[in-house]
């Protein structure tokens, strides 16, 4: 599996608005070969800004690659260059390779 993560940092007085913008944005994802799981996190505060990451769970790195270069992704991020006074600086992208998952004990 391969973990998809952008890190977020918002104005503070901003997130609110991120996280409406996040909570009611049309979903691209469903149909995505290798897509696994989505999922947005709200983070510690810092003196400038909170941090957010959105994290997304693929079957591989090559199905996550696939999602960038869709259609798909074009239209999930075609407005994404007008929210910038949102944010303190760029968002950051970071990708992971799982080699180890440890699932919930079922029987507990």
């Amino acid at each position: 599996m391969y973990i998809a993560m952008n890190r977020f940092k918002v104005r503070h007085g901003a997130e609110a608005e991120f996280e409406e913008i996040w909570l009611n944005r049309e979903v691209h994802l469903h149909g995505v070969p290798g897509f696994v799981e989505f999922h947005m996190l709200r983070g510690p505060d810092r003196d400038d800004h909170r941090l957010y990451s959105s994290h997304t769970v693929w079957e591989s790195e090559a199905a996550f690659l696939g999602w960038t270069r869709s259609e798909a992704f074009r239209n999930a991020h075609g407005n994404a260059g007008s929210r910038k006074p949102l944010y303190v600086g760029h968002p950051e992208f970071e990708g992971f390779e799982v080699i180890q998952t440890v699932a919930r004990n079922p029987q507990g």
